[in-house]
């Protein structure tokens, strides 16, 4: 299904991800290298490693200290958790952080999927473009009255690693 750049908005309005960006593409077959998935896995590692400055997002995800540490140390993926690629390598993609983000498996990359298959066939493709690597919906970001301990509880933790980090 060819879609405009408002009809994509509004597919993803009804798939509750309003607020996810999305860019246009049109996708060329590309060729990728047969070690992709190597490089890949390596890339997840040092892309997670990088997520210390996205304390605030990773906040929103209620994730526990071990969860959390393993995550920023590049060591593990909690569950329920998906490192996605902004535009697939077939279609062109790179294998760069800046061409990845993290989200919750379900819902959000789930629905992401449906509405990148319903595409099928399309010359031009809309693909979800957040303007952050940790995408959070509006509708999970918004906080009660008073402060939120568990930002500032990870925000020292990432202080702490980033400082370390740079003593090596």
């Amino acid at each position: 299904m060819q879609l405009t750049h408002d009809t994509a908005q509004r597919r993803l309005s009804e798939l509750h991800m309003d607020d996810m960006p999305v860019m246009e593409i049109r996708p060329t077959a590309t060729h990728v290298d047969t070690d992709w998935f190597a490089k890949y896995k390596k890339l997840c590692h040092e892309f997670m490693e990088s997520l210390t400055d996205s304390i605030d997002e990773l906040a929103f995800l209620n994730l526990s200290q071990n969860e959390f540490m393993a995550l920023i140390m590049g060591r593990a993926m909690p569950q329920n958790l998906s490192i996605r690629f902004r535009v697939p390598l077939v279609w062109g993609g790179k294998l760069e952080t800046d061409n990845l983000f993290l989200c919750q498996t379900f819902p959000h990359s789930q629905r992401l999927d449906r509405f990148i298959i319903e595409q099928h066939g399309a010359e031009t493709i809309w693909l979800p473009n957040p303007a952050k690597r940790v995408y959070v919906s509006v509708h999970e970001s918004a906080g009660g009255d008073g402060g939120n301990a568990t930002t500032d509880r990870l925000s020292q933790m990432a202080a702490q690693i980033g400082m370390n980090r740079s003593m090596e």
